[in-house]
This record gives C-alpha cells, structure tokens and sequence, in this order.
C-alpha cells in the first residue's frame, strides 16, 4: 500500500487561528518553562531524543503487541539513560522533560527505579547502608521497585500480612508470604525487569509485632536473572492500560535475609533481637508525599496534552452548517465544543500551577524533613494528598471529555487520546486510591477545626477556617477575582464546619470516634475537595497575577471560567447557606457562555503555549501542522492486518464458514422447490 507524502503545509484554519491571537503564546510558553533559556533548552533536549528514538527504528506504541511494548521499552530506556549521561544531566526538570518525550504517555519497566526504589531506600537506610548499596542501585547492578501493596491489601498498611520474623541465632529475617491474600501484587518492574525490591513487612522480634518496616530483598539472581530460592514472582497479566509495564507479584516463601538488610536509618533490631524504636514513626512515611506530588504533575500533563490534541483538531476539522447555505464550520466554533473543550484547557492550567507550587513546597520542606523537623510535614502531606486525588480525577475525567469531543476519530489509537486517558486513570488508584487519600486531608482539616477552637495557631493556608464577618457575597457582573475566590473559602470552610459539627452529633449520639468518621465520610471527602480545589483557585489566580499585558488579560478570562465553570457544576453547595443570592447565581451561566466566546480566539494559541512537540503528543489529530487526514489514514496503512491482503483467517475460517452458509441455503432452497 502507498504512503501519502509528506508535507510542510500548515493546514490554512490553524495558520489562520494563531494569527488571530490576542497574546504571544511564545510569551506563556516562557513563563511556564521558566524563561527564554529554559525553554530553548527544553526544546533542544526533547527533539534531540524525539529523534533519537526514530533512529532506534522502534514502532509506535499503538501498533505493536504488549510484548513489542514490553521490549521497546527496554531499548528506549537504555538509549535515555545514555544520553542522560553523556549530557551530564542530574537536573530533575531535565530529566523529567527527556522521560516525556522518550516515553509520550508510557510507562515503562524502570519507572520505580529512582521514584520508588532508590528514593525511599536513601530515606530509610543508615548511611552505611547506603555506601554499600545505593554505587549498585544508581549504576543499575540492583534493578528494583517497592513492593508494599497485596493482593489482599492496599492502603491500609496496618492490614499488610507479610511477615519478617527475626531469627536471632542466625541474625536473619525470614520473610513469608502467610496466605495467597498477602502475596505482593502490583508493583511496578516486579514481574520480569526487577531483580530486588524493598519489601514493606510486619516485623516480629522476641515475640511482638512492631508493625510495618522496610527491608531491602534480592528476588533474582544478579547474573542469570533466575528467580532465587522461596522466591515465586512473575507478570499479573494485561491491564486496561500501562501496558510496557511489567507490573508483577511476588510470593515469599521462609526467605531469609541477613539481619542488616533491615532499613535500618529510623529503627533497628539489634543482634540479639532487641527493637530500637524510631523517634517519630512519621519518619517512616515521608517519602510517600515524594511520589504524589509527582502524580500531580503527570496527571496534569496528560490533560495538556490531551487539551492540545482536542482543541488543534476542533480547529481543522469542519462539520455542519451554523447558517444554512453558509458552509461547513470549524467544530471549534460550535458553543457546546467550546463548552466541553474550554473548561478543560482552564483545568488544565490550573492543575500545571497546582502541581508547581506542591512542587515548591516539597523542595522547601524535604530538608526540614531530612533533619527531623517534622512541623511542616503534616500540612504537606494534606496537601499532596488531596491534590493527588483532585488532580487525578479532574485530568481522568478531562481527557476522556476531550477524546469524546473529537468524536469517532478520538476513539483510534492513531488520536494518542485512548492511551492518555488510560495513563491517567490508573492515576486514581495508584501510590493511594483517591478516597482514602483524601480523607487523609479531610483529617488534618478536622485536626486545624479542632486547633482553631482551642485558640491554637494554624497554618496560613487554612485561615479561610477562621470565622469571617461576611456571611453574603459581594460578587456581581465584574466577577472581581477576589470575590470569587472568597466564594470558594466561604463553601470550603461551612462544609469543613458542618462535617466536624456532623462528627460531634454522631459522638453525642453514642457512636465511637472511628464510627462517627465512617458515618460522616461523605461529607468529608466533599470538605477536603473544596478546600483542595480552594487551593487550585487561588494559586491559579496568584499565577495570573504575576502576568502583564495582553497576556494578564487572557489568562484571567481563562482563570474566571475555571472558576464560574466550578461554581456552576456544584452551585447547591454555595446556595445552601445563603452565601450566593439567587440574582447573584443569575449572573454566572450567561458569564460562562460569555467567556467561552471571548476565549474562543485565542484556543488553539493557549493549546500551542504548552509547548508539546509532535512526538510528545504522539497523535494523527493533534499534530502542528495539522494535516490530520493524511496522518490518519498513513496509520491505518501500518496496520498489521494490512500486511497481507487475504489473512490466513479468511482461508482457514471465513471462506468455510461463507461457503458452508451457502451451501445450506441452495440446499434449502432445493429441497423447498421439491
């Protein structure tokens, strides 16, 4: 079958969108990227591995099997390592911009190597621990991953079953998989890549269970990759998505290890058996907010991407009549594209500032952490906690309105909209399901309730719990910032009230404290949502703020409908107390549809400012040039069913069956004549 050739040419709708924009998107593109200079080397660092990877002659992900996947991920990452050290690179932004591109909505069998594996070791072992192990881990000796979930047990590690029993007369662990509901089942990399793993293990010393505890497991042998003696470990199987990954379960049987492969940094057993404890148990967890605070921001590109991909192709493609006898349109002109499609390129800004500033805020509060000052450790882990939850669900949600909007074409592979959708996805369930991850941040907001009442100091960013003198809105036709944001602190601070006021009656009423949190636990997790989306408001807005110019006047717009869009879609929660008036109210469907016609200029330049090259957003539909038809049917030429023209299939099962039906049919139609 003959390729269509390739062309330069812009398709003349999106030469003509980004004409007409109201800002420099180069200007946007520099203030999400840090600069002129950070950009360009973005730049120069993501298209030198885009091309690198071509050279390595792999297939698009979308065309080859789960086991081509499997592999080419194998050979992809080997290739980034390389470059990553040739250049020099060890910044995490640089590392984080090169994993994008190599692996556009992928994941890939090494994923937990530095996330999961070295990061928690360095935090959890002694510093001669680390000598002897991390030159092995960091210059992959040790290929590793973190097996704490079960098959039987996930985020209450209090209910994890594997055992680490101490031996003291051969200074020895014996780690033991109990019962088929305690084998480790999930990690990422466990099933075929990884050849040791920290195991997360109930420890047993002298008789007592000290609770859960790391300790560092080899599972293969170093030189011939064989599965070691006790040791049952193997691939789960495929997936709904994330299918490079080799996510694997783990059955332990009587393994020993020696004594010192206990993490040993925050507690010990001592030869003998004696346990030292930790100084604070909540040393033992840190790590944990490391990896959400990551999740937040992988989630948050995906819907970028998929944002990208969605509006670019609105805009080329072109259906219906809006005048009759006018001609056909571009879909982006139609007011329900752009009410579907505009709401998620406001989230999905929002969500990008979100996830820097949780970013920021663990790089400032990590070292207080590594030094035993755990005063900033709560609110950071509320914080990544609930935006790990919000953010994931708002993206999953956000990317498969996008892959909907570009109708029967989104549903391809060739769209890159499938594979982003379920890269995210699987965002709400992995490194803590969302539910109980924020009720986590529902608990420390019942815990500042609590501080306030009793005339205790709380963090800044819960003042909006301190009572307030307004008990109306000011808002009106302006929708000042201001007053909007006040709309989202007065909502997050009644709800968080009344689930504490509710907690109180069910005590009262006989119920203990873990009873009243169940019993109450909806309107907990609706609480902590509207403080963590309070949260996304306001450092969407003090984003905006820093901007000038034409610039400033854009991103308001798109700020107001992230935030008039939020109100709209929970309007009885700012109703129920009076806060909003019904005139009030009045004002924000016909401003919603207002700013979606303002906005709707200046899209595909707000989509272009995001900087995603081709090979990031890995989609026929969402391409620069936006020669989207050649692109599509180029891809369904590499179909492997197109390989041959008559499949083996049609001679050993279509063929038969056709002439078997006919058959009875003349046979029919004989004996019917008879």
């Amino acid at each position: 079958m003959k390729k269509m050739a390739a062309t330069q040419l812009v398709n003349p709708d999106l030469v003509k969108e980004r004409q007409n924009a109201a800002f420099s998107p180069e200007h946007l593109t520099y203030f999400l990227y840090g600069g002129p200079e950070k950009t360009k080397r973005k730049r120069f660092l993501q298209n030198l591995v885009i091309e690198g990877v071509k050279k390595l002659g792999v297939k698009q992900y979308a065309t080859v099997s789960r086991e081509e996947q499997y592999e080419q991920a194998l050979q992809k990452y080997a290739y980034l390592v390389d470059t990553e050290r040739q250049l020099g690179i060890t910044n995490s932004t640089d590392k984080a911009l090169l994993h994008e591109a190599v692996f556009p909505c992928e994941s890939f069998p090494y994923i937990l190597q530095y996330a999961a594996f070295i990061n928690p070791f360095t935090m959890l072992a002694s510093e001669e621990q680390k000598a002897k192990w991390l030159p092995l881990m960091k210059n992959f000796r040790l290929v590793g991953t973190y097996a704490q979930t079960e098959m039987g047990h996930g985020s209450f590690l209090r209910g994890l079953e594997t055992t680490a029993t101490y031996d003291p007369s051969t200074q020895e662990f014996v780690l033991h998989s109990p019962t088929i509901s305690s084998i480790k089942y999930w990690p990422a990399g466990l099933g075929k890549t990884a050849n040791a793993c920290i195991v997360m293990a109930q420890l047993i010393t002298k008789g007592h269970n000290y609770g859960m505890h790391a300790f560092l497991l080899q599972i293969r042998d170093l030189d011939t990759h064989q599965p070691l003696s006790g040791i049952t470990v193997g691939d789960i199987g495929s997936k709904f998505g994330l299918s490079a990954n080799d996510n694997g379960f783990l059955k332990m049987d009587n393994v020993r290890i020696p004594r010192n492969n206990m993490l040993m940094r925050h507690s010990r057993v001592l030869p003998d058996g004696t346990y030292i404890e930790p100084k604070n148990d909540r040393l033992m967890y840190g790590g944990m907010t490391s990896i959400r605070t990551d999740v937040v921001g992988v989630a948050s590109r995906r819907l970028c991407i998929a944002v990208t991909i969605a509006i670019r192709y609105s805009a080329v493609r072109r259906q219906s009549e809006i005048e009759p006898g006018a001609g056909e349109v571009q879909v982006l002109d139609f007011q329900t594209q752009q009410y579907r499609l505009f709401p998620q390129l406001a989230a999905a800004y929002a969500t990008t500032f979100a996830s820097t500033t949780i970013s920021a805020f663990y790089r400032t509060v990590s070292p207080h952490i590594e030094r035993g000052d755990l005063q900033e450790l709560p609110m950071l882990h509320a914080l990544s906690a609930g935006l790990k939850a919000y953010t994931s669900w708002t993206c999953a949600d956000g990317v498969e309105v996008c892959r909907l909007a570009c109708g029967g074409h989104g549903y391809s592979e060739a769209s890159g909209l499938p594979k982003a959708y379920v890269d995210t996805t699987a965002a709400c369930t992995y490194e803590g399901e969302n539910y109980v991850l924020i009720l986590q941040t529902a608990r420390y907001l019942m815990k500042c309730c609590r501080m306030l009442a009793e005339g205790e100091q709380v963090p800044e960013v819960m003042d909006f719990l301190r009572p307030s003198t307004s008990e109306t809105s000011r808002l009106d036709a302006r929708l000042v910032m201001g007053d909007l944001i006040q709309a989202f602190a007065h909502r997050a601070a009644r709800m968080t009230r009344d689930a504490a006021q509710s907690m109180q009656t069910s005590i009262v009423k006989g119920e203990n404290p873990g009873q009243a949190w169940n019993s109450n636990s909806v309107q907990l997790v609706a609480a902590a949502k509207a403080f963590t989306e309070l949260h996304v408001v306001r450092v969407f807005a003090e984003a905006v703020e820093t901007m000038r110019g034409s610039l400033r006047h854009v991103m308001e717009s798109l700020w107001r409908l992230f935030a008039v869009n939020n109100i709209v879609s929970s309007l009885g929660d700012f109703l129920v107390d009076g806060y909003l008036s019904t005139q009030q109210v009045s004002l924000l469907e016909p401003a919603q549809r207002d700013l979606l016609k303002e906005l709707r200029p200046d899209a595909v330049s707000l989509v272009d400012a995001l900087d995603f090259p081709d090979g990031v957003l890995d989609s026929a539909l969402g391409r620069w040039d936006g020669q989207v038809y050649e692109a599509l049917y180029d891809y369904s030429l590499r179909s492997k069913l197109n390989e041959k023209q008559v499949l083996d299939a049609y001679l050993k099962h279509q063929r038969p069956f056709m002439e078997s039906q006919w058959k009875k049919h003349a046979a029919s139609a004989v004996t019917s004549r008879l």
